[in-house]
């Protein structure tokens, strides 16, 4: 649990980079590639600012999940990444007004409350080389 502030961290950001994401496509409006050069069309997305500093959140996000990745099992941290919907369809409400309906919350209680259990299965096992450390040791008392 003390990776939980960098596990946060990582949907957070996540979250971030997919909402200025779409701001950014929002701000090109609709982007065709028919007649032009895809190439150009491409870079014009990129050096968007919206989009460009959105994939650069997305670079500090995975650099953050690399690091949690390091420390805690990947089935106890990548399910938290699904927190990340739930932060985005909260934000993408108020923000771009979409649509937040009942269904919409239901699927969020549900991912919530799946997060959560996982959360309390990861009381202190599930730190990289603990199991390995804690296993090594049984089995050398076993054999004295």
């Amino acid at each position: 649990m003390k990776y939980l502030p960098f596990i946060l961290f990582t949907v957070m950001t996540n979250a971030a980079a997919q909402l200025m994401l779409k701001q950014g496509m929002i701000s090109l409006g609709v982007i065709s590639f028919e007649g032009a050069n895809p190439l150009l069309k491409l870079l014009q997305v990129v050096v968007n600012p919206w989009v460009f500093f959105g994939l650069c959140t997305f670079v500090i996000s995975m650099a953050s999940h690399l690091y949690v990745l390091s420390k805690v099992e990947l089935s106890f941290a990548y399910p938290f990444l699904s927190l990340a919907y739930v932060a985005v369809a909260v934000f993408a409400y108020f923000l771009f007004r979409e649509d937040l309906n009942a269904w919409r919350i239901a699927g969020i209680a549900l991912i919530c409350a799946g997060t959560v259990l996982i959360a309390q299965s990861g009381h202190s096992s599930h730190e990289v080389g603990t199991n390995v450390a804690s296993t090594s040791l049984q089995t050398s008392e076993i054999s004295e």
